[in-house]
Order: structure tokens, then sequence, then C-alpha cells
């Protein structure tokens, strides 16, 4: 087995675990039931929003390269004007706290937790009784991939690992080699303002605490880990600060947008209703009151 397939089937097996152990705490069995059944007239309904979404990836998956190379070519340099700004902060927080059993945590979180808050909200917000939640991520999803990939295209900057050397160890790297053969498939150095680890697990965190009344212990768990994402990136060495303001701003913009792109169920007049409680199992997909409202 290649070291990228072994990696990838480790993010699968542990993912897929803390997906069926957070559905059966968060979302309970009986709304994963209705998810079930919700799930393919959902995607229906929602079947531009995800064409679009698949586009954006497509596009940083297959035009990384071309755009890596226009970046190179006419990019705004940025590095020297963020590390004039924030200094060695960065190099702070290694030095200050880095230990082996933060190094584990943080790597952990930044690989499968990570991974993890981008893929539970499609259990979910399949689970409630309406669709416009679930359309509503889909859409900042790519929003923030698809303003990810402008900004890395029009601006060149690299991370602290690659400018301070000597003072900023890669960690995820020492600890685990194995993780450069996946995090090179889908990133490249200058790709890190802003950065998209924090965008979209402050998005997850966002629509979590929309959905904090349909689902308390979610919004207990994504926020915190979300947090944790956030300051992994920097401990890390992958981000700076400057990376992370980044992120966050461009989370809170693609989740108000989504909002204004995305109308809620019912919204062309037909009669709404009231979301059953967590654990139960709605009456109908469709024509409930939005939980995000």
């Amino acid at each position: 087995m290649t070291p990228l397939l072994s990696v990838v089937s480790r993010v699968l097996l542990r993912v897929t675990a803390m997906c069926a152990v957070a559905g059966v705490a968060v979302v309970g069995p009986r709304r994963l039931y209705a998810a079930a059944g919700n799930l393919i007239p959902y995607v229906r309904e929602a079947r531009t929003e995800f064409a679009t979404l698949l586009v954006v990836l497509l596009v940083s998956a297959f035009g990384r390269d071309t755009l890596q190379t226009v970046s190179e070519v006419a990019g705004l340099r940025l590095t020297g004007t963020i590390y004039a700004m924030e200094g060695g902060f960065v190099a702070w927080i290694q030095s200050t706290f880095a230990s082996p059993r933060l190094t584990l945590f943080f790597s952990s979180v930044y690989v499968f937790g990570y991974t993890f808050l981008l893929v539970f909200p499609f259990i979910a917000y399949a689970a409630l009784p309406e669709s416009t939640t679930l359309k509503r991520v889909v859409v900042a999803y790519g929003l923030n991939y698809a303003i990810g990939l402008v900004v890395y295209t029009t601006v060149l900057a690299y991370g602290p690992r690659n400018v301070m050397p000597d003072a900023v160890t890669p960690l995820l790297y020492t600890f685990e080699p194995t993780y450069q053969t996946l995090v090179a498939e889908v990133n490249e150095n200058t790709n890190v303002f802003p950065s998209l680890h924090t965008s979209l697990s402050v998005t997850v965190a966002l629509f979590a605490v929309r959905t904090r009344e349909e689902y308390p212990g979610w919004t207990a768990i994504a926020c915190p880990l979300a947090a944790a994402v956030v300051v992994a990136t920097m401990y890390l060495g992958i981000h700076w600060l400057t990376d992370v303001v980044g992120g966050t701003l461009l989370a809170v913009g693609c989740v108000s947008l989504s909002s204004r792109f995305v109308e809620p169920d019912g919204a062309d007049g037909e009669g709404d209703g009231n979301a059953s409680p967590p654990g139960d199992a709605p009456s109908s997909p469709r024509h409930e009151e939005d939980p995000t409202r």
C-alpha cells in the first residue's frame, strides 16, 4: 500500500467512525432514519448548488498547477508584508507550547477533526425537516473554495515554516511524515492566505450556532473543534495569524452570502410548520420552519 493510500484509508476509517458516533449521539436514531429518506430529494433540490461546488473543486484540483504558475508570475508577493506585521508570533507559539502530546493532539485535529467537521453537516442537516440549511452549507463551502482559489492565484505568500525554517518546525510532518503526501495532493506551499482550514472550520461552527436549538450537542462539539483547528494551523507552523484572521473574515462573509443566495423553504408563500425536536422523525421533509432564521 502506498503512503498516500495508507493515509487516505486511515482518514476514511476514522472519520466514518466519528460520524457514526456523532450521528447517533447528536442527531439520534430516528432522525438518522429520516435523513436516509430526505437525502436523495434534498440533493435533487440542491443539484445546482452541489454542481457548482463540484465545478469549483474540479477547477482547484486540475487547474492548480496552472493557477500556481499564474500566481508565481503575476501574483502580489505579500510574504514580507505578513512577516513585517506579525514577526515571530508563530515561532513564539511553538517555542512556548510545543510538546509531544500537543503535537499529537493538533496533528489529529488538523487531519481527522477538520475532515469530520466538513463531512458531518451533510448528515446532520439532511435530517432536518427542510433543505434550506443543507443548501446554505453547500453554497458556503463553494464560496469559500472559489474565493480562496481567486485569492491564492492573486496573492503569492509562503507560510512561516518556509520563511523561518530555523524558528518554525513543520510539526505535522515531523510527527507523521506520511501526512505530507496527503497535504501535497490538495495544497501548495503558497496557498496560505487566507487559511481555508480556518475559513471552512469557522463556517461549520457558525452554522452549528445557527442550528443550536435543533442540535445543541453539535454546537458543543463543532465550536471547540473549529477553534482547535484554527490554533492547529499556527501551532503546526502551517499558517500565519494573518491567514487565520483572513480565513475567519472569509467564513463570516460566506455564511452571510449563503443566507442571501438561498431562500428559506416555504418562502414562496407556502405554509411553514414547526421543526421537530431533536431525536424525533419529522412528519414531512418539506415546508418546515427554517432553523437558521
